[in-house]
């Protein structure tokens, strides 16, 4: 059994059935990419993995705990943590407020303590920015940790979020279209930081991506949605070579 396992979910709104009984595993130490065109269903499928929509039928199981019916805060309690295909930082706040803020969750004081500013709560909040610090180095954002997070260019804003996820300690990672707006030699620094990350944090990682030579070098194993419905699951040699993947997604990219 997989870490993380999605079992036969469909998600209706009204009469429109945007994802229709997907199934996917994800194993522990596997990066997984999800491909499909546009309107597929593929963020659909995250917010249903992450909370934001309960599934019409069908289950998620993560290490053994049932994820549907659960909310977004405990999911990501549990260890699931996701960036957004729209970037969702505090736009207001620094670069260094963004990762903290993820890091309060367990911060490990109460009220009282943060009211009354006792030695707990100044302990604690030196320790809280100080792995926020750590994580901005490791974004390459250290020298960025006083300037406020919208004024960032995009490709920074992006890894921004790559580490406010990582400071909630997730064990699976969801990245929604992570290379978005990025330059080729942007994206092959990614795709080198994601290796890394995904090794230097042992985690798990399921991501959405239309850069096909991003999601084909990176990936392990990738399943392809269209229209809401899983038609391969294969490795990325199987998914380039499959003819229905061909015919409704990759095309001439196929070659």
């Amino acid at each position: 059994m997989g870490l993380l396992v999605v079992d036969n979910i469909t998600m209706q709104f009204g009469g429109l059935t945007a994802v229709d009984k997907f199934s996917a595993n994800l194993d522990e130490g596997e990066i997984l990419g999800l491909i499909g065109p546009n309107g597929a269903g593929k963020t659909t499928v995250f917010n249903c993995l992450t909370g934001m929509y309960q599934p019409t039928s069908g289950s998620i199981n993560f290490q053994g705990k049932e994820l549907v019916g659960l909310h977004p805060f405990e999911i990501t309690q549990l260890g699931v943590a996701r960036t957004f295909q729209n970037i969702r930082l505090f736009k207001n706040l620094t670069v260094l407020d963004n990762v903290a803020i993820a890091l309060h969750p367990k911060a490990g004081y109460g009220m009282l303590q943060a009211v009354l500013r006792l030695p707990g709560f100044r302990k604690c909040e030196k320790r809280i920015y100080e792995r926020a610090n750590e994580l901005l180095e490791i974004f390459g954002l250290s020298e960025r940790k006083t300037e406020i997070a919208g004024n960032l260019p995009y490709g920074e804003q992006r890894r921004l979020e790559m580490a406010r996820a990582l400071a909630a300690q997730p064990k699976v990672l969801l990245l929604d279209e992570p290379a978005a707006g990025m330059n080729p030699h942007e994206t092959k620094e990614l795709e080198e930081l994601i290796r890394w990350v995904q090794k230097e944090f042992s985690l798990s990682i399921l991501l959405i991506e239309h850069d096909m030579s991003f999601v084909m070098n990176l990936c392990d194993e990738i399943v392809v949605l269209d229209y809401g419905i899983s038609i391969a699951q294969g490795t990325p040699a199987e998914i380039r070579s499959n003819p229905r993947v061909i015919e409704a997604y990759l095309g001439e990219e196929a070659s």
